[in-house]
């Protein structure tokens, strides 16, 4: 407890001042003497005191904390090592087509090629390490988002490109996670990917260890915005040591290498195979789980984006929730103040002021919304993290159904969409899937504290005011006028399918056919109903731009359907992305496609290593073979590395894997 005194003279003098104000027929009681209100406002403004300046004394003692380790200045100088991991994997890689010129990159042979860091459509190995290398950048992302990059002092029309900058920055820093994770050279990448991510996970845990509190969460508040990251780097460092001690055997003979990319995945296999057999005559039964929420799909994988940009969706939403937090704190600790300033105006006016009715309702006003406020975190985070979900179930669902050729579930403008839009789509959707989810909490949030604010107001407050049987009264009233008014418009549907129709033409009908009956009664029926409609249409105008409101704040995280009407889905950007992915995905990782193409081409490698062989005992003698119609002087001992070239070399049906380097 924090003691307060006060001094006698202060205390008579404030009675004396009290005493000279008040009405000379005033009778006080000695519960209510001037005396003990005085000392009483003396020490809760001393309280208020001491309160507001202990906390300052804590933001003081944490933002007093300098550590040796600057993230932004270390996100710079990341580009150091990251740029030299890049440099030596792309000298690893060997090119296909190799072209003699005259400059000096003839000294590179057939070396140096382009790396990629990840297969944004066709990759299904190592997803989950791919979204947490994703992860590992979530710190870095909302940096980004919240715009507080600013290397560079530049109009504010520019500021666009400062963020491009910042976004490539970003992804240059850590591009190294993901080549390391998808290189073919597995020992070699290994250790870069070992050594880089050591690099960041040291870092990272000496800010951490050196400042680990804060200003506004107060103990361990870089602990809060920094565990996520080093758990993905800690993970990586686990991974790459994995693919070290793997490959290290490999390496030595122990273990056989497999195949890391077959053209056909497993499942894509085993997916066709399912088409292929015939329906069972009786379908299992299946589970409430199953129904109602989710069924797993053995035969459907998520390719590496989605998982990715999912496990950053959930990074990046708790750290905006923290940050969200760490403003609220801010502002609740000015609103203190401000509610502080509002108690000594009431308490100095002796409550008999004519604006002491308004503040006591404004410091009301205050203490609901920050409880409102704090009680919607849980729900709309939850909100966020079903659409999450959900948005991985829609895109199993929508992608089988393009599988099948079905796009009744599309708007017509999207049944032939652009295929350059379509490519941009892809680039696109990650990062405005996150995005979407960011602002859609806040906005989610800002909705549900108002629905809050409502229910407070109209059904808790006035309980604890002694108001129920008031607010029991209203309520009853608005239930009622509802109630007659959806009784109207029953009665009226009620009416026209009794009196207006025509009995049923077969006993087999649904409803009565869509046939007028009694015409003159119907044409009364409509006269004296309609200056009702008007007044009626009025409100279900009102309801119409209600409903409308609320399924659009609700849904607005939801990037997966359109939120605007029908005809105007193309204004949707991010239902525009979403389609476009959408179909990309449709047409690379098809599986019906995939397999058609796998078969064309083992076919084509197994002709050509038989015409390899036939040539090869025809030759076996003179010690050459002919390949085509052209004569080389080839050894036969090389005709096995020739082969391998010549499978390594084979064009890809679609057009995959033909990088002209």
């Amino acid at each position: 407890m924090i003691g307060c005194t006060v001094s006698g003279s202060e205390v008579s003098s404030r009675t004396s001042e009290y005493q000279k104000q008040s009405s000379p027929r005033g009778k006080r009681s000695p519960k209510n003497s001037p005396e003990k209100q005085i000392a009483h406002q003396s020490c809760r403004q001393c309280f208020s005191t001491k309160m507001l300046s202990s906390n300052a004394r804590t933001r003081q003692l944490n933002g007093t904390c300098a550590s040796s380790v600057d993230m932004e200045l270390f996100l710079h100088y990341s580009l150091i090592p990251s740029l030299f991991v890049i440099l030596v994997l792309s000298l690893l890689q060997r090119r296909e087509h190799h072209r003699q010129r005259d400059d000096a990159s003839y000294l590179l042979g057939n070396r140096f090629r382009m790396i990629i860091p990840l297969d944004f459509v066709g990759t299904f190995r190592n997803r989950w390490s791919y979204g947490v290398a994703f992860g590992a950048a979530a710190n870095k992302v909302m940096f980004l988002f919240s715009e507080g990059y600013q290397p560079l002092q530049v109009p504010q029309w520019a500021q666009a490109f400062v963020l491009l900058i910042g976004g490539i920055e970003v992804g240059l820093s850590h591009f190294p996670f993901f080549a390391c994770l998808s290189s073919e050279f597995r020992l070699v990448s290994s250790i870069l990917g070992f050594s880089y991510s050591l690099i960041w996970f040291a870092v990272t845990t000496l800010h951490i260890t050196q400042c680990p509190h804060g200003q506004f969460v107060g103990k361990y508040e870089t602990v809060v915005f920094y565990w996520p990251s080093l758990l993905c780097l800690a993970f990586l460092l686990g991974r790459f040591l994995y693919m070290f001690v793997k490959s290290l055997r490999v390496h030595l003979g122990w273990e056989l290498q497999t195949e890391e990319k077959p053209f056909l995945e497993v499942h894509q296999a085993e997916h066709v195979k399912q088409l292929l057999r015939k329906c069972p005559l009786q379908e299992r039964e299946k589970s409430w789980f199953q129904i109602r929420i989710y069924e797993w799909d053995p035969y459907f994988q998520f390719p590496s984006r989605m998982i990715g940009t999912t496990v950053l969706a959930f990074i990046c939403l708790y750290l905006f929730i923290v940050i969200e937090f760490c403003m609220f704190v801010y502002v609740r600790d000015e609103l203190d103040v401000f509610e502080g300033e509002l108690e000594s105006y009431v308490a100095s006016m002796n409550q008999t002021g004519t604006l002491t009715p308004v503040l006591l309702q404004v410091k009301e006003l205050i203490n609901v919304t920050k409880g409102v406020w704090v009680v919607t975190i849980l729900p709309a985070s939850l909100t966020c993290v079903s659409y999450l979900f959900h948005i991985l179930a829609c895109y199993r669902k929508q992608m089988k159904r393009l599988w099948a050729g079905d796009k009744h579930f599309l708007p017509l403008k999207f049944h032939n969409p652009s295929s350059s839009e379509s490519v941009v789509a892809i680039a696109r959707y990650s990062g405005w899937q996150i995005a979407y989810i960011l602002w859609g909490y806040l906005i989610i949030h800002v909705m549900q504290s108002l629905c809050g604010l409502v229910i407070m107001y109209s059904l808790v407050l006035p309980v604890i005011h002694n108001q129920a049987l008031e607010m029991l009264r209203g309520l009853g009233i608005g239930i009622l006028t509802i109630s007659i008014v959806l009784g109207l418009m029953v009665l009226q549907v009620w009416i026209a399918a009794s009196f207006f129709l025509q009995p049923k033409m077969g006993t087999a009908d649904k409803q009565k056919p869509l046939a007028l009956n009694n015409r003159r009664a119907f044409h009364n029926f409509n006269y004296f109903l309609f200056f009702y409609n008007v007044l009626l249409g009025l409100g279900a105008c009102l309801c119409r731009l209600l409903i409308s409101c609320i399924l659009g704040t609700w849904l607005i995280a939801r990037i997966d359907r359109t939120i605007l009407q029908s005809g105007c889905e193309r204004a949707d950007m991010g239902f525009s992305a979403w389609i476009g992915m959408l179909y990309v995905d449709h047409y690379h990782t098809n599986p019906v496609l995939v397999s058609f193409c796998h078969i064309l081409i083992t076919g084509h490698r197994e002709r050509r290593l038989q015409q390899a062989i036939k040539y090869w005992y025809l030759n076996q003698s003179a010690g050459l073979m002919v390949v085509g119609e052209k004569e080389s002087t080839i050894p036969a001992s090389s005709l096995v590395g020739e082969q391998t070239h010549t499978e390594l070399s084979l064009p890809h049906p679609l057009g995959w894997g033909t990088d002209q380097n």
